[in-house]
C-alpha cells in the first residue's frame, strides 16, 4: 500500500496536486507574488489500494508564491575609462 498525499482548494472535489510525504505535492498555476493564506489548501493522505478511507482534511499554512526576477543581462561589455570603467548591457 503506497500513502499518497493530496492537495486540494479548501471546499474543492478533485486534488489540486497529488505526490508523496516525501517528494511533495506542487500546486501549480499561481502567478508570481500571490499571497495564499492559511488554510486555503487542505492536505490529505489516502492509498493507492482503496483498503482505507481517505483521511480527514488538514489545513496548509498558508504561502507567498516567489516573485518573478528579472532577466540576467546579456551581452555584457565593459569599456575602460581614466578612473574605472562604463558596463554595458543588450
Amino acid at each position: 500500500m503506497a500513502t499518497k498525499l493530496n492537495v486540494y482548494e479548501k471546499d474543492g472535489k478533485d486534488p489540486v496536486a497529488t505526490g508523496t510525504d516525501e517528494e511533495g505535492a506542487a500546486i501549480k498555476g499561481l502567478a508570481a507574488g500571490t499571497v495564499v493564506p492559511d488554510g486555503n489548501y487542505e492536505a490529505t493522505h489516502s492509498d493507492d489500494t482503496g483498503e482505507k478511507l481517505e483521511s480527514n482534511r488538514v489545513p496548509v499554512p498558508g504561502f507567498t508564491v516567489n516573485k518573478d526576477k528579472e532577466a540576467d543581462p546579456d551581452n555584457v561589455t565593459s569599456t575602460p575609462t581614466d578612473d574605472g570603467a562604463t558596463v554595458k548591457a543588450g
